[in-house]
């Protein structure tokens, strides 16, 4: 039996085996989280037909994909059969939900499998994930100069139980231009989008979630425009730390690489930091003295946040600073002794203090 589903109810189907029947380039780019990639064509075939296509029209590109396909039929159902049971159900899949995905559907089925083909494909679940991001779910955003911490404080907010995306880590990139160093390689574009979704989908959309900020780009990928605006017009919970704990932040974040690698990427801002503060820079690293260094460089990011900041209008910005005194922190639901924090993930005191105030003063203002 072969039938057609909406991308929407593939939620459905969470067990059912997922195969995408587009070329190993276009996969590459971006597919369906747990997908399997058995092409029809490879990426050669693809263009070839393509270009016959548009050149001949519609009849000459099908003749000459059956001429490519015709001999790898058997192929194409060994390959399926070493990776899915025989009779197992699947769901196909290819750009938009047209001849090469009906095709194959065909053929699966003729080998004993009962087939769904998303209607629309690729595209169409593309288009719907989109939608889901800006609508779906509810975002409380924690903000604040670079060297604050925010990404530790983000995990501290998920071992305190509450609902956590990280951007960064799904962008293999950590923002700035050192935020490549000691990362994996980006996904692409496509692909970083589906992540988002694949992230939040696992989350309770009832409850709400915390991501970081972050500015539209992170490294080479960009959010979709509607889901930036969103977070841009979500409450932001600003982390206030002073210049000094930044700044032993990022000496223990970065300081275990070269210096070439640390002055290498220094010299992408040369035209922002102006020519003296450059040469300071360079010269303290060359020199060793990178508490000096990350100082400088943190005047130029934190005059770029404060700009940013205030130009990001309609938006309810709640300052979170440190417990003055350990009564402040009594006055916390679900306060803690120092004890209790000693084997929460790993992380340190602030960190977790700074959690417990972004996590309650959320709730003051769901309330």
């Amino acid at each position: 039996m072969i039938l057609t589903i909406e991308p929407r109810e593939l939620s459905h189907y969470p067990d059912t085996a997922i195969i995408d029947v587009r070329s190993p380039a276009e996969f590459a780019i971006g597919h369906i989280p747990g997908a399997k990639n058995i092409p029809i064509f490879n990426d050669e075939e693809r263009a070839l037909v393509g270009t016959r296509f548009n050149h001949a029209g519609k009849e000459a590109g099908f003749m000459l994909g059956l001429e490519i396909v015709g001999p790898k039929l058997s192929s194409y159902v060994k390959k399926l059969n070493q990776q899915i049971p025989v009779k197992s159900p699947l769901i196909i899949y290819c750009w938009r939900g047209g001849m090469r995905s009906n095709s194959m559907a065909w053929l699966f089925h003729q080998a004993g499998h009962d087939v769904m083909l998303i209607k629309g494909g690729y595209k169409a679940f593309r288009a719907f994930i989109r939608g889901q991001i800006i609508s779906l779910w509810h975002y409380n955003v924690v903000g604040g100069m670079t060297g604050s911490g925010k990404t530790d404080i983000l995990h501290a907010i998920k071992e305190l139980g509450q609902q956590v995306v990280d951007l960064e880590a799904i962008a293999c990139h950590k923002g700035s231009v050192f935020g490549h160093m000691g990362q994996n390689h980006q996904p692409s574009n496509e692909q970083f989008e589906i992540d988002i979704w694949d992230s939040l989908r696992k989350l309770d959309p009832a409850k709400p979630i915390f991501i970081e900020d972050e500015s539209r780009s992170i490294g080479k990928v960009s959010m979709p425009e509607e889901f930036y605006q969103k977070l841009q017009h979500s409450t932001m919970f600003l982390v206030e730390m002073e210049v000094h704990e930044r700044v032993k932040r990022l000496v223990s974040e970065y300081g275990c690489f070269s210096s070439d690698e640390l002055i290498e990427n220094t010299n992408k801002l040369r035209k922002y930091l102006g020519g003296a503060a450059h040469q300071k820079v360079i010269a303290e690293i060359e020199n060793g003295n990178l508490e000096v260094a990350a100082e400088v460089l943190l005047g130029h990011y934190d005059q770029k946040y404060k700009e940013s900041i205030i130009n990001k209008t309609g938006r309810v910005i709640v300052p979170v600073g440190g417990y003055s005194t350990i009564e402040d922190r009594k006055d916390v639901e679900g306060y803690k002794s120092a004890e209790d924090y000693e084997n929460v993930g790993g992380y340190n005191t602030h960190d977790i203090r700074m959690a417990e105030l972004i996590i309650q003063k959320a709730a003051q203002i769901e309330a």
